[in-house]
């Protein structure tokens, strides 16, 4: 075991993977649990990454929730595929009734629904083909039957997001059979949001040459957690007629704070969006949720056969929402999980992070030797350290020599991303349990870092 106050064991890949090497060695003899368990404590985990660490101030994970891991547990035991009432009756009518009471739960529409997916990353996927799908019924045929092939110039179809949505978007047109040509960057204003009214000019340049199908917005972008507005988006995607889809993997569960409620306006007309509950909500992986705020728009993916999740049953069927035709309990530990917390606690656990890295973004403000690159919209703050005996051509090698450093030494963990041309550190909040004094030491650090970047070569031509 990591006996030592550390994240991970430090150890460089050629040394994890000669630790991990027994654990393949797959031999004609069994071995007993006990000396498994052993070889387990001894050789894999010292090499996990502990995100209950305090130190742990980088990346979109959390360990499970006392009332989720629970629900991990039981449905672990029982090993319940969900997929229909035939395979789970008890399994599929939950996954319903949760979504039913998530819908319920965000405010959504009276007629919106829900199902479980396997990451983020497949419910945009399933979004963007939704909206497809759409589009084709405008032009007059099933997408589902024809395909691509079915437009007339599939060159024209087009899909906005923001310079900063995350790399699925990108993974999920090409996944879906478009290039990335079929895909238009818009350009974000400098708190790094979709800004309205360059997203008009685009529209106005596209209107004659390209077919718009669905623009993208985020609730909470990978880079800098931006939350992008949602009824000027709500205003240009009925404009044009497209479905507008928001990526609330990271952010939407922000949308449960009284405070946040301005920011998620419109939320209600939105056509699908995606929440990952195993993000901050500490629910275990996989756990992801695709809603719609249309039920009806789930028809456009369903698929039946003769034995299974047939075209008249009266049952419950979750997969015919989306594609895994065998499925998890996933509904059962985010179910657990907050009947365990109640709202008031889950609330307060979302605020505890914002108001840290909020306290920590003014701070910074009020440094000479830092400069902030947005304020923060959620728990995600970029920066530039900028001590005065760098000059500016060498801030960017310095952030990265920041970063490199600190990872190294395996006591914290921050990230290193770019926006436009500058390289900046990123710090980002998840757990209640991180608090302003565990920030300060980061921040501490990174300045004792940047005073050995003039003992480097960097520096020299």
């Amino acid at each position: 075991m990591n006996k030592n106050n550390t994240l991970f064991s430090g150890a460089t890949p050629e040394e994890v993977q000669q630790d991990l090497l027994p654990l393949v060695d797959f031999k004609s003899t069994g071995q007993s649990l006990v000396d498994i368990k052993r070889l387990l404590e001894e050789n894999l985990l010292p090499h996990l990454m502990r995100y209950d660490h305090a130190g742990f101030q980088s990346m979109y994970n959390s360990i499970p929730e006392q009332g989720a891991a629970l629900g991990a547990q039981t449905a672990l035991a029982h090993n319940q595929g969900v997929t229909n009432w035939q395979v789970s009756p008890g399994g599929a009518m939950l996954e319903e009734l949760c979504c039913e009471s998530l819908c319920r739960l965000f405010g959504l529409s009276a007629q919106a629904d829900a199902t479980f997916m396997y990451s983020g990353t497949y419910a945009n996927q399933e979004a963007l083909y939704l909206a497809i799908h759409k589009k084709a019924e405008h032009e007059g045929f099933d997408f589902g039957k024809q395909g691509i092939s079915g437009f007339q110039d599939p060159s024209r179809l087009v899909i906005l997001t923001s310079t900063d949505a995350h790399f699925s978007i990108k993974q999920s047109v090409r996944m879906l059979g478009l290039g990335d040509q079929n895909l238009v960057a818009l350009q974000v204003n400098a708190n790094r949001q979709i800004d309205p009214h360059q997203l008009q000019k685009t529209l106005a340049e596209l209107k004659a040459s390209r077919d718009i199908c669905c623009i993208v917005a985020t609730a909470g972008t990978t880079s800098t957690g931006a939350i992008d507005p949602v009824e000027p988006l709500l205003e240009a995607a009925q404009q044009c007629r497209a479905w507008l889809h928001l990526d609330g993997a990271y952010g939407f569960s922000f949308s449960l704070l009284p405070e946040y409620q301005s920011q998620f306006q419109g939320i209600d007309k939105v056509d699908s969006i995606t929440w990952d509950p195993h993000k901050q909500m500490g629910i275990p992986i996989p756990n992801s949720v695709l809603f719609v705020n249309n039920k009806q728009d789930f028809a456009r993916i369903a698929l039946f056969s003769h034995y299974f999740n047939r075209k008249n049953s009266s049952e419950p069927n979750p997969g015919i929402k989306s594609p895994p035709s065998t499925r998890p309990m996933s509904a059962l530990p985010l179910v657990t999980s907050l009947l365990h917390q109640g709202m008031d606690e889950v609330r307060e656990k979302l605020r505890t992070p914002l108001q840290n890295i909020g306290r920590l973004s003014a701070y910074l403000m009020a440094q000479n030797d830092f400069r902030c690159w947005h304020e923060p919209d959620t728990g995600v703050l970029c920066f530039q350290h900028q001590p005065g005996h760098v000059p500016d051509p060498h801030w960017n090698d310095l952030q990265t020599f920041i970063y490199e450093s600190i990872l190294s030494e395996g006591k914290r963990s921050i990230s290193v991303t770019q926006l436009d041309d500058a390289v900046v550190l990123r710090m980002l909040v998840m757990s209640p349990h991180i608090n302003y004094a565990d920030l300060m030491e980061t921040i501490n650090d990174i300045r004792a870092t940047g005073t050995r970047f003039t003992d480097t070569e960097k520096m020299n031509p």
